[in-house]
């Protein structure tokens, strides 16, 4: 067993609550070499990573007296393999991987476990029964149950297109799954249809664009509502809707609470987007990872087994928080985005939270 603790001497006290990640970790001094946590991140170019996540890794890294090194595999599931490698042989005591396969990253993951090395799936599952494995994420059928239960209030009859994420992240079927959930009687009763359905590769919105484009030609337009399963994928099949003259009459979902999209919810052309407050994400992740570093047993974790094989992951759950244009005083209050960012181009008056 490798000895993660490299010297490092103190106190460290370390509380994880599922639904706040509240945590008070005391500081940590460390003698011969500083703890040091890596973050195998899958893609650093999407804005949240940079903006909120790993802001918020790095706070607890620094309460905690710990180093923060990194690596960004730009897509590709093959460089997240020697990524992990390389944050392997930099002297990371614990890694937290955002998989961009959560196939291909299974034999980078078992070899840090090997070497005694706790790993962390960062909001996207990898399934592995061996020892010292966690996943930290929010809880992502809720937030395809919330996106669809928005979709539904708002167009309770007519055409659905279900635009979905990448087919390699177990995150776009847990969404999709939780859509379904909601809309099933609905869909069973005919009162809505579902008249195309796509995946999208790389949650990337120039091909939710293109994917969404096809659609509205193969059904002559006739699309009353898009459930789209984050707030990329929702403002490509904005786009798309836009060129039509459809936005703002299609009633359109998303999640991550983008800026951008939060401005479409007050703009009136997004319906919904599920807010997850990344902050707690990554501070809770962040917590679990220095803990199993020190050798200590995470507090707050549950077991989920929900994922494609079944396999019982020590996990935190996180609650999101659906943002509609009602509701937009929230992220405005949490510090989360600007009034003037989420305002802009808004006629004063339209919504609440824009005066």
């Amino acid at each position: 067993m490798r000895n993660t603790k490299k010297g490092v001497v103190g106190l460290l006290a370390l509380t994880v609550a599922a639904a706040g990640s509240m945590a008070s970790i005391g500081a940590v001094a460390a003698q011969d070499d500083e703890l040091v946590v890596g973050v195998s991140w899958n893609n650093f170019q999407e804005e949240r990573w940079a903006l909120r996540d790993e802001p918020a890794i790095k706070a607890v890294l620094d309460e905690a007296g710990a180093q923060y090194i990194s690596t960004d595999a730009a897509s590709s599931a093959e460089k997240q393999v020697s990524d992990v490698e390389q944050l392997i042989t930099q002297g990371a005591d614990a890694i937290i991987i955002l998989a961009q396969d959560n196939e291909a990253i299974l034999p980078a993951v078992q070899d840090a476990l090997d070497q005694g090395i706790p790993v962390v799936a960062y909001d996207r599952l990898f399934e592995t029964d061996a020892d010292g494995a966690y996943y930290v994420t929010f809880d992502n059928v809720e937030v395809g149950r919330m996106q669809a239960r928005a979709i539904l209030e708002a167009v309770p009859e007519g055409n659905y297109v279900f635009i979905k994420g990448n087919s390699a992240d177990p995150n776009a079927d847990f969404l999709r799954g939780g859509q379904q959930e909601v809309l099933q009687d609905a869909l069973d009763s005919g009162a809505i249809v579902n008249v195309g359905e796509q995946y999208t590769d790389n949650w990337d919105p120039a091909v939710a664009q293109r994917n969404m484009e096809q659609i509205l030609t193969d059904v002559d337009n006739d699309v009353q509502a898009v459930v789209a399963s984050n707030d990329g994928t929702a403002g490509g099949a904005i786009a798309a809707l836009a060129a039509q003259g459809l936005d703002g009459v299609v009633a359109v979902s998303g999640q991550d609470a983008d800026n951008a999209a939060l401005n479409r919810v007050a703009l009136g052309t997004q319906t919904v987007t599920v807010w997850k407050d990344a902050r707690d994400l990554g501070k809770a992740a962040a917590e679990v990872a220095v803990a199993a570093a020190m050798g200590e047993a995470p507090e707050g974790l549950v077991e989920f087994s929900d994922g494609p094989k079944g396999i019982a992951m020590d996990s935190i759950l996180l609650a999101p928080t659906p943002i509609q244009a009602d509701n937009l005083q929230l992220v405005v209050d949490a510090g989360w985005i600007s009034q003037e960012e989420l305002c802009a181009g808004v006629e004063a008056g339209t919504v609440e939270a824009c005066g």
